[in-house]
């Protein structure tokens, strides 16, 4: 059982007999959700992952090639920094910068571009941010409501 906000119920609920625990956070869909409706701990565990999985990258590729590394990243990485991003979306400096440290250290480690800073890493392997790639896909999903290409009424939003 997954309480909101600050106030806790002592209400006991269980199913055949069994009493359900009383859990800080939950997950549904692949998104972690915290009592206090933050995704904190959800943006916490995706840039674990991710920077696990770009040191994974990195110890299973001798070759230095960028285009092969920047493929990988884009391909096993990004994917999941970004999904659901438009449920989850961080507002806090500390999580944004958090997610952006994932593909700031992953740049910097390529051969030749650990000098430049990290704008013009991006400039040079053709990237956006990965606050303006959330940015894009807010918006996308903004313009799917108003023109009702969801199941979402625009009544509800705007």
């Amino acid at each position: 059982m997954l309480n909101f906000g600050r106030v806790i119920f002592s209400t006991c609920l269980n199913i055949d007999g069994i009493v359900l625990p009383t859990v800080k956070s939950a997950g549904d869909l692949g998104v972690l959700v915290a009592h206090d409706l933050s995704h904190s701990l959800h943006i916490s565990s995706i840039v674990a992952r991710a920077h696990k999985r770009t040191a994974a990258i990195y110890r299973a590729f001798h070759s230095r090639n960028i285009d092969l590394l920047l493929r990988t990243y884009l391909t096993y990485v990004r994917p999941l920094i970004e999904h659901d991003s438009v449920i989850w979306s961080p507002y806090t400096v500390k999580d944004i910068e958090l997610i952006g440290s994932v593909q700031r250290r992953f740049t910097k480690r390529l051969p030749g571009l650990n000098i430049l800073p990290y704008a013009e890493r991006l400039k040079r392997l053709d990237l956006l941010s990965l606050e303006l790639r959330r940015l894009h896909a807010d918006l996308i999903f903004c313009c799917k409501i108003v023109f009702s290409l969801t199941d979402l009424q625009v009544s509800e939003f705007f």
